[in-house]
Order: C-alpha cells, then sequence, then structure tokens
C-alpha cells in the first residue's frame, strides 16, 4: 500500500505514482473533471443562442461586441479575487460557489430586450465563469502535483468536450425551442451537477504534493524572472485563448450570415472545433511527455494560424468547417500548459494572473471582433485570430530555454 496520510492523499515521500494506487485522488480527479465539462457545456450553450439573442435585442454587431464586453469585464475582475479567495477559504468551496453562480446567470441572457440590459446580466455570467475557471483551475494544478504528471491537458478536454456536447444540444434544439427555455434548462442542469459533484469535492481537502510543500515554505513574494515567467505564460494563453473566443462567439454567426448556412450547420462549427480540440488535449499527456512543451506549443500554434485563416476566408461552407477543426487541434493544449506552468511556480496567485490574462483572450476578443467586423466585415476580422496564434507560437519558441517547474 502507498504511504497515505490521515485524509488519504499521498505523503510526499511515497515514490509511487497514479492515480490507480490512489484512489482518493482518482476520485478528486474525475470530481474536478465534471466541472470542467459543466464549465465548457454551459459556456457552449449560451454562445450558440447568441445569433437568437442578438435578433431579440435588435443589436449591431458593435453594439453586441459591447454587450459581450460584459462578460470579459465580469470575468477578469472576478478572476483576480477568486485568486485570494482562493487562498483563503480553498479552491474546492470556491469551485462550488461559483458553478452555482454561473448555472444561476445563464438563464438571464434571454430575458433581456435591449444591448444595455444584456451587457448587464452578463456582467453577472462573466463573474461566475470567471471564479469558475480560476477556482477549478487552481484545484487542478494542486492536483496534477500530487500525481507528479502532466495531466493538466486532460481536464481541459473535459471542457471542449462538455463545449462540444453543449454546442450540439444547442444545435439540435434551434429552431425548436426558445433560446429562453434553453438556457433556463441548463441552469437547472447545472445547479443539479454542481450540487452532486459539489459534495463530492467538498469532501476532499487539498492534496499534498511537491509543489504545494515548496510553495508553503517558500518567500511570500516572488523574484522578478519569475514573475516575468508568469506574465509570458499569461501572454500565451492569451494570444490562444482568443481564438477559441473568437470560435465561440463568431463561428455561427459567419457561416449563416457570410456563408448562408443552415443554424443546425452553423452551430456545429463550434462544435467541431470544440470535438478538435478535445481530441487534442486527450492526446496532450502523450504529446507533452514524448515531445516536450515547447515543440507541442509552437507546432501547435502554427498549425491553428493556417486553421484559422481557411476558416475565416474559405468560400464555401465546408472548408471553413474544416479550417476551425484544424485550428482545434492546434489550439488543444496550449492553455492548459500556460496555466498549469504559471500555478506550479507561484500557486493560486499565478494561476488566477495567468488566468486573468488567458481567459480575459478569451473574453476581449469577441468584442474586438465585433467591431472589426463593422469597421470591415467579420471573415476580416477573423484573421486577427490567426494572427494571435502566430505570436503564440513566435514567443513559445523565444521562452524555449526559460526555465520554471515542470510539474505541468
Amino acid at each position: 500500500m502507498p504511504n497515505l496520510n490521515k485524509v488519504g492523499t499521498a505523503l510526499p515521500g511515497d515514490k509511487r505514482r497514479g492515480d490507480d494506487v490512489i484512489p482518493s485522488l482518482l476520485r478528486l480527479r474525475v470530481t474536478l473533471t465534471v466541472f470542467f465539462a459543466l464549465d465548457g457545456f454551459l459556456f457552449a450553450g449560451w454562445v450558440v443562442r447568441i445569433p437568437a439573442v442578438k435578433q431579440q435585442t435588435g443589436a449591431s454587431a458593435s453594439a453586441l461586441g459591447l454587450a459581450l464586453l460584459g462578460v470579459s469585464a465580469g470575468g477578469v475582475i472576478t478572476m483576480m479575487l477568486t485568486g485570494r479567495l482562493c487562498r483563503r477559504f480553498g479552491s474546492h468551496p470556491v469551485t462550488v460557489a461559483c458553478g452555482a453562480l454561473l448555472s444561476l446567470s445563464i438563464a438571464l441572457p434571454p430575458q433581456t430586450h435591449s444591448a444595455l440590459t444584456l451587457g448587464l446580466v452578463l456582467l453577472v455570467f462573466g463573474a461566475g465563469y470567471g471564479g469558475l475557471n480560476v477556482a477549478m483551475n487552481s484545484a487542478a494544478v494542486d492536483l496534477v502535483a500530487a500525481l507528479r504528471r502532466p495531466v493538466m491537458s486532460s481536464f481541459h478536454a473535459a471542457f471542449s468536450l462538455g463545449g462540444m456536447v453543449g454546442a450540439g444540444v444547442g444545435g439540435l434544439v434551434a429552431g425548436r425551442i426558445s433560446a429562453a427555455s434553453h438556457l433556463l434548462g441548463l441552469t437547472v442542469v447545472g445547479l443539479v451537477v454542481t450540487c452532486v459533484a459539489g459534495r463530492e469535492l467538498l469532501r476532499h481537502p487539498v492534496p499534498a504534493g511537491p509543489r504545494t510543500a515548496a510553495r508553503d515554505s517558500a518567500p511570500r513574494r516572488l523574484d522578478s524572472h519569475s514573475r516575468r515567467l508568469v506574465l509570458v505564460f499569461g501572454t500565451i494563453a492569451l494570444c490562444t485563448s482568443y481564438g477559441e473566443g473568437a470560435m465561440a462567439d463568431w463561428s455561427a454567426l459567419h457561416l449563416k450570415q457570410d456563408l448562408h448556412a443552415h443554424p443546425g450547420v452553423a452551430a456545429a462549427a463550434y462544435s467541431l472545433f470544440a470535438l478538435a480540440m478535445t481530441v487534442g488535449r486527450l492526446t496532450g499527456t502523450a504529446l507533452l511527455e514524448r515531445f516536450g512543451q515547447t515543440r507541442v506549443l509552437v507546432g501547435g500554434a502554427t498549425v491553428a494560424a493556417a486553421g484559422l485563416l481557411l476558416g475565416a476566408l474559405a468560400p464555401t461552407v465546408w472548408p471553413a468547417l474544416a479550417g476551425f477543426a484544424v485550428a482545434g487541434m492546434g489550439l488543444a493544449n496550449s492553455f492548459p500548459v500556460a496555466i498549469a506552468r504559471a500555478g506550479a511556480l507561484a500557486g493560486p496567485g499565478g494561476v488566477a494572473t495567468a488566468s486573468t490574462l488567458g481567459y480575459g483572450g478569451m473574453l476581449i476578443g469577441p468584442p474586438v471582433i465585433g467591431f472589426v467586423a463593422d469597421w470591415l466585415s467579420l471573415p476580416a476580422a477573423l484573421t486577427t485570430v490567426a494572427m494571435l496564434a502566430a505570436v503564440a507560437a513566435l514567443i513559445g519558441y523565444a521562452t524555449r530555454n526559460a526555465s520554471a517547474p515542470e510539474t505541468a
């Protein structure tokens, strides 16, 4: 039997690894995976209903972009606060609380009838979304350290899988039930899952591991080199998540408006993108162990840039769908690796900083694209996503020799 402490987690002296010999860590990993999947499911359920909400409010592309900025503002503000809350109360209780808030707030957007009120309720939605992402990523970083394997991508695979399912369900019910009924149903699902999974999560303390022990004994302030590395990881996350946010909020509208696709086919754009990200992240652990972080990051971001250009500029539906799928595969592992390494370096504060930058890219991308779409065109606006993916590849290559903990 492995050397366990009284809460069932492995003591630092235990040399054996793997959730098959530590059942408590396996249960915790499954529970956290559920929260990542729920997050993706709810977010995708909202984004595939954006065209319906846009029509309901009568908003222009730029007005919709401003309203979507509510998600950005609520998310970014809450992310920094959540890092402090995780340090004070623990990442597990904060994860449960933010999961409930996100579930409740998703029912609000279809109740609005102007871009202004839509933006206000999206502040609440963004707060739940941003808080949940910092809290569950902080919990996942601690678990990764205890398992001593680079499994962070598997959690983000669950997010992508949840997004694929959420987008698929949204595509199936589009035209059959109203956006209000659909999103109210997601509230019910979200609250039930949060209640069931939350009870299990609250039973588990933060697992002991090399990183948590090192962090507890380390000085409270990071040196300037470590702070710069956290910002670098956050910038990489921003560049790649900008594309994920763009695909979530604008891919369906691009196919419907510019390529005249059926609403169900348009919804499939994000579903295919999420499926490709899921596949890429499920294979992420093996890829990282075999090729290393630099090759996976640089190669993936380069492939993503090419796929995003194809998706934005293709003249017909099917090449655009293929481009979005290729982009999903390319972007799959950049974000989880960046967040995991920031957390391994600086704990919940590092996760909060990198997440604020990273999810900030996911959240500010859609409104920026809205403005550019009004000035130029939506296809032209989507080419900015490819540019930032290329920037991520360049940064990843330029920082290939930077030192940081390798527990990602």
